[in-house]
């Protein structure tokens, strides 16, 4: 696979893996051999950098927790030095359903040795703050990570879903490697953060890179009723978002035919096409999806095709998931 650097030197594959639907958002937790073998087949195939967070845990059927840390960390031991492992801090989960933002230094020293344990690892490549906390001031998280660079226990960080003056902040501290928020050709507020990024010399991890799997264009009509699936609360895969939605993936269909590829590597090379700091890391279970989506870095597109490209799309609106409501959101009170 192709390399690209994210940040001052962090080569990686072209396209990452993210790992959270092996064990959460997307039903049932996955059979652990067979994640591991599709994680294992990953690394054949090129990938390097495998996201994942502590906060990503489902339930097996025999009501024991599924740490997706630990089962990235057992997939990946016979591989530990050829590949980088990112994973987060940051979340937790109330029993009532709130996600509680909490990034005070004593939270990140706990969360840094627990996923040190669960990785089976004495280090970590890349550590994100998964969510500003709006309580603890961003250089005191920042000097919190130069404090476990200097100790071996994490080589770089980056800050998952923040805005521009949080990461100026934390940045002029401890300069960040990356940031990764969603981003896809049907959700593309973050191009906003681009000249920063630019300015600062940070690099850009797209997750949700195909919309949640719509832009595979293999689930035409299809809706999801399942609770532990995050599919069951998105727009796109509603009847009236199939509908709105459908002219903007009929475009897809059409690059991808002129390209002979599929609906996902267009997707994924118009991302790499955009910007030589952007990666993504599309999700899968399937060894073809993971093969489909990594020879997606072999698509080459041009500045022209570009532009023509980006200015079939507008004017096309969609109906597509951006994030977590607000009412699942709650600050964290001394």
């Amino acid at each position: 696979m192709k390399k690209r650097v994210l940040g001052k030197d962090f080569e990686v594959g072209a396209v990452g893996l993210g790992c959270m639907g092996f064990t959460h958002a997307y039903g049932a937790p996955m059979e652990d051999g067979e994640a591991i073998k599709a994680m294992h087949a990953a690394v054949e195939m090129g990938y390097t950098l495998f996201d994942t967070a502590e906060r990503y845990t489902g339930v097996y059927a025999d009501g024991s927790t599924a740490y997706n840390e630990e089962l990235v960390g057992k997939a990946l031991a016979p591989y530990r030095h050829q590949v980088q492992i990112a994973t987060k801090f940051g979340i937790t989960i109330t029993e009532k359903g709130e996600r509680v933002y909490d990034s005070r230094p004593s939270t990140i020293r706990r969360s840094v040795e627990g996923s040190l344990k669960r990785l089976g690892t004495d280090y970590i490549d890349l550590y994100y703050q998964h969510r500003m906390d709006p309580i603890t001031p961003p250089e005191e998280v920042a000097g919190v990570m130069a404090d476990l660079i200097k100790e071996g226990k994490i080589l770089r960080w980056g800050i998952s879903n923040m805005d521009e003056q949080h990461l100026r902040r934390a940045h002029a501290v401890c300069p960040v490697t990356c940031v990764e928020s969603r981003y896809s050709m049907m959700a593309r507020q973050e191009e906003k953060l681009f000249p920063v990024l630019e300015e600062l010399g940070v690099g850009f991890v797209a997750y949700s890179p195909l919309a949640n799997g719509i832009l595979t264009d293999a689930y035409k009509n299809q809706t999801f009723t399942s609770a532990d699936d995050f599919r069951s609360h998105m727009p796109q895969y509603t009847q009236s978002g199939h509908e709105k939605n459908e002219p903007f993936l009929r475009l897809v269909r059409r690059l991808a035919e002129e390209k002979h590829a599929s609906p996902a590597q267009i997707s994924l090379a118009w991302m790499l096409a955009k910007k030589p700091y952007i990666m993504p890391i599309p999700g899968s279970r399937k060894l073809a999806r993971l093969q489909e989506n990594a020879h997606a870095a072999e698509i080459s597109l041009t500045e022209a095709e570009m532009r023509e490209i980006d200015k079939a799309m507008e004017g096309l609106d969609v109906d597509v998931y951006g994030g977590p409501p607000a009412s699942l959101e709650k600050r964290w009170n001394k």
